[in-house]
């Protein structure tokens, strides 16, 4: 008899930043091109890098009240101890990329997110729809909503992650490991083969399931 395959844990890169050049804040303009940069103790009403290639660069204990990152590549990057309430980030690309804190709303739909780690980080609603994620761990953190719908994910991990509403209508999933997760709601239950759930959440999917076939429990 053939042994069932493993789920796939995701394999994240270990970043590794050499000299970094303390940045200038009015560099971060649309289109930026920033390489091996720091950041630091810094406070904006926005931050606002549309198109802009950041690579080698770490933003530490940054602060804005909205933050664009829409169509930015980002490759190397450490967003340690954010505050960034509002981000808007659709069709970014992110790669080698690591967070901690508090990303708020965070728009990235149809981004490409590879090797892409979220650390111990606070956000409200994660809207991911037509990604392409692979290699994408969530560690130890809390999102109010998740939306995976119509994600193609390979080898995605949500390991300690409180999750309020989960959504992964119309996905495609490979080596997606829910186990260790907490979710209150979900939606898309059909479109769950591929992940890994562990015993005590089928308890917990259970009437999710019968609902979702029409059956009758008494």
């Amino acid at each position: 008899m053939r042994t069932p395959a493993s789920t796939k844990p995701p394999q994240i890169d270990t970043i590794r930043l050499g000299d970094l050049t303390p940045g200038d804040a009015d560099d971060l303009v649309r289109n930026a091109d920033l390489d091996s940069v720091l950041y630091a103790d810094l406070a904006l009403a926005e931050l606002s890098v549309p198109g802009a290639l950041i690579a080698s660069a770490r933003f530490a204990d940054v602060s804005a009240d909205e933050t664009d990152l829409r169509g930015a590549r980002l490759n190397e990057v450490e967003l340690d101890r954010v505050n960034l309430p509002v981000v808007r980030a659709a069709r970014s690309q992110w790669r080698d990329v690591r967070v901690t804190g508090r990303l708020g709303s965070l728009e990235a739909y149809e981004v490409q997110w590879r090797s892409v780690h979220f650390v111990g980080c606070k956000l409200s609603f994660v809207n991911l729809r037509g990604a392409e994620l692979v290699d994408v761990a969530f560690t130890d953190c809390m999102i109010e909503e998740l939306d995976l719908g119509s994600v193609v994910a390979r080898r995605v991990g949500l390991r300690g992650t409180r999750i309020g509403a989960l959504d992964v209508r119309q996905a495609e999933l490979h080596d997606v490991d829910l186990r260790g997760a907490t979710f209150d709601g979900l939606d898309g239950l059909t479109s769950l083969g591929g992940a890994t759930i562990g015993p005590d959440q089928l308890m917990l999917l259970a009437p999710l399931m019968a609902a979702g076939l029409g059956l009758r429990v008494e």
